[in-house]
C-alpha cells in the first residue's frame, strides 16, 4: 500500500484546524478546515499539488465570504443588547442644545443624562427636540434629529 503524503498532510491540517475550532468556538478556522477537506479529497484522487492548493484557497475564501455572514447573522440574530448598547436606536430628549463646535449638548434617555453630539459639526439641535441615538462613541451618544 502506497501512502500519499499529500493526503496525510491535508488530513493533518484538517485535524489541527478542527481542534483549534473546537477550542475557540469562534468560527475562526472552520472555513479553512473546509478548504483542507477539499485538498484532502483531491490528494486522494491524485490531483496535482498546485491544483490542491488552488482549490484549498478557493474553497476557504468561498466559505469565508459566503457562509460566514450567514452563520454570524444566525448566531447573533437573537442576541439581546445590554447596558449602553441597548440605547442604540432609542429616542432621547435634548436637555441642553447640541452644538459640536461649542462642545456642548446633553440628552435624557431612560432617566439618565448623557453627553450628546451629532455626526456633523454643522448640525445643531435645540433643547426640547427629540433625537434618535445612532451610536455610542466613548461616553457620548451620537444622535440625529428624529
Amino acid at each position: 500500500m502506497v501512502i500519499n503524503m499529500e493526503a496525510v498532510a491535508w488530513l493533518a491540517l484538517l485535524v489541527i484546524l478542527l481542534l483549534i475550532e473546537a477550542l475557540t468556538l469562534g468560527l475562526t478556522t472552520i472555513w479553512f478546515a473546509g478548504g483542507a477537506l477539499a485538498g484532502f479529497i483531491l490528494a486522494v484522487a491524485q490531483a496535482e499539488l498546485l491544483t490542491q492548493i488552488i482549490v484549498f484557497c478557493a474553497v476557504s475564501v468561498l466559505l469565508l465570504a459566503v457562509i460566514r455572514p450567514l452563520a454570524a447573522r444566525s448566531l447573533n440574530g437573537g442576541r439581546v443588547r445590554t447596558n449602553a448598547e441597548s440605547l442604540i436606536g432609542a429616542e432621547a430628549v435634548v436637555t441642553q442644545a447640541i452644538d459640536n463646535l461649542a462642545n456642548r449638548g446633553q440628552v435624557q434617555v431612560q432617566g439618565q443624562y448623557w453627553t450628546a453630539r451629532t455626526e456633523s459639526d454643522h448640525a445643531a439641535i435645540e433643547t426640547g427636540k427629540t433625537v434618535k441615538i445612532k451610536k455610542i462613541s466613548g461616553v457620548k451618544l451620537i444622535v440625529e434629529e428624529a
